[in-house]
């Protein structure tokens, strides 16, 4: 390949030499800092995303197992309330959900172009973790009422459920943050 200016290639330890010498009055800081520190966080987020989905994959299979296997006795069964049924079903979705997001992560194979598989993250993480937060407040009051007559372990299942389902919501709201950060530096030019 011909050089029309007849110049040397430029090489890397020049290109971080010039960076170095490059800084801006007002932070003191090279470009090439600015660059990598960039790259960096980045990278995290790329990281972070799907740990994130790993975790509310994670606390909704407890949420899902803990609840099914909350049955001890006439009244003291998860399926005689609907508000525990609402954490099953919610906690089912959320693990589908997380399942699929975990094996498309993982595979990288992608169902949509990039631009709407951004937005579908984006979208449905929100959803799901307003599902998680939403079918665990409707559990605890029903759960406080069980607590206030005994203690026992049928209050202390779905408590534990509960908190799973919560822990799950913290997760996929973080992750959606994170899917936010990626809509939101994506170019749709």
């Amino acid at each position: 390949m011909t050089n029309p200016d007849n110049q040397k290639p430029v090489e890397a330890t020049d290109v971080e030499a010039a960076a170095e010498k490059t800084t801006t009055p007002a932070s003191g800081t090279s470009t090439f800092s600015t660059i990598t520190q960039r790259w960096k966080r980045e990278d995290l987020i790329k990281k972070a995303s799907p740990i994130m989905r790993g975790f509310c994959l994670l606390f909704s299979l407890l949420a899902f197992i803990i609840t099914v296997s909350n049955k001890h006795g006439y009244g003291r069964n998860f399926d005689e309330y609907e508000e525990y049924r609402y954490v099953l079903a919610i906690s089912i979705i959320s693990t589908l959900y997380t399942v699929w997001q975990t094996f498309s992560h993982f595979s990288k194979r992608e169902f949509f172009d990039g631009r709407t598989s951004l937005l579908v993250d984006f979208s449905c993480d929100q959803i799901v973790a307003y599902l998680l937060i939403s079918a665990a407040s409707s559990a605890i009051p029903l759960t406080n009422r069980f607590r206030e007559g005994q203690d026992n372990i049928f209050s202390d299942s779905a408590a534990a459920a509960i908190s799973m389902a919560i822990f799950a919501f913290i997760s996929l709201a973080l992750s959606a943050l994170f899917s936010g950060y990626k809509l939101s530096t994506h170019s749709f030019i």
